[in-house]
């Protein structure tokens, strides 16, 4: 399968066609590792755990949210005392 460089902005890209995307399981917006190796150009995929910095994600919302956007978490539902957790 061939492709070819072009101009992207400032930079030159290399269109990777779908089928060797989908061949190696990435999609677009994947993250790689490329490094030259004797003349030819190695693209690894940075995998990441699914997860990865979700606590941190959360811990900073909560850091930035106003009392208008939290209050609500205070109030309860009718019948919530009837329940047994």
């Amino acid at each position: 399968m061939h492709t070819a460089l072009r101009k992207m902005g400032n930079s030159t890209g290399m269109i990777v066609p779908r089928a060797i995307l989908g061949e190696i399981g990435l999609d677009v917006g994947a993250k790689l590792d490329v490094r030259v190796e004797a003349g030819t150009i190695i693209a690894t995929p940075i995998k990441t755990e699914r997860r990865a910095h979700w606590a941190d994600a959360a811990a900073e919302v909560a850091r930035h949210a106003n009392s208008d956007e939290t209050d609500w978490q205070g109030f309860g539902n009718e019948g919530d005392d009837a329940l047994t957790w």
